[in-house]
């Protein structure tokens, strides 16, 4: 029951954390969309092919809505995280509670650097390419609920990619995996790879290759931050 309650508790302040966000958020979200825009505007040969309709009157609301949900989360993940690591610090020893700053410090840096390397290169390549499909015999004609989708789904994919070391960090620190674990299960890291980047780019290959390239490398830096941790964790030991 007392984990029950401090779980709770934690997701309230979580909550918290992420309406504040969603406040801030809100007072920016034509800028928000417009920042979002910049890489199809980057990419585009025209301004007409940058233009973005939308379909019905809400249609600008409730993806307003959703650009102030996505930047509110970002606002908020120090303070999430932060809330994450207090509900599982009383079950690690007083030498694991150290990391807990490390944690929300890379978590967060690894979760924004992922998602700006989306956002300045893949972003304005991929939609170059894309608009450069059936340029010859068709205008095309973006929607801004799709555009806002396919933009937060790749920002937000390769956020998550990005936190694949830290995670590393955090369970080889605490013992529950090694190297040796990632160099056994490599191969099946490989086609997960293609396959997260089939999930959430679109269907183009160097795109998609564009997000498997970095995740196969952050599987290599997680291997030598696991080898790391282990070599500490044995030295301790003796």
């Amino acid at each position: 029951m007392e984990h029950l309650a401090d779980l709770r508790l934690r997701i309230i302040y979580s909550a918290a954390w992420f309406l504040i966000g969603c406040i801030i958020a809100w007072n920016f979200r034509e800028t928000l969309f417009l920042f979002m825009k910049a890489p199809l505007q980057i990419g585009a040969e025209s301004a007409e092919a940058a233009t973005i309709h939308h379909k019905d009157l809400a249609e600008p609301f409730f993806v307003f809505l959703k650009i102030t949900g996505v930047a509110g989360t970002f606002l908020a993940l120090p303070g999430i995280l932060y809330n994450v690591w207090k509900f599982i610090a009383p079950g690690l020893y007083k030498d694991e509670k150290r990391l807990a700053i490390p944690f929300v410090i890379m978590a967060t840096g690894f979760f924004v650097g992922g998602a700006a390397f989306c956002y300045y290169l893949v972003l304005p390549f991929g939609y170059k390419v894309l608009l450069q499909f059936g340029a010859d015999v068709s205008s095309p004609q973006l929607m801004m609920q799709e555009y806002f989708q396919i933009t937060t789904k790749l920002l937000l994919g390769f956020g998550l990619i990005f936190e694949l070391p830290v995670f590393s960090m955090f369970f080889s620190a605490l013992g529950v995996i090694t190297h040796r674990t990632l160099l056994k299960y490599w191969r099946f890291a490989m086609v997960g790879a293609f396959l997260m980047a089939a999930i959430f780019t679109p269907p183009d290959i160097l795109t998609q290759l564009m997000m498997a390239g970095p995740l196969v490398i952050l599987y290599g830096l997680s291997i030598a931050i696991a080898w790391f941790f282990t070599r500490r964790n044995a030295r301790d030991t003796d």
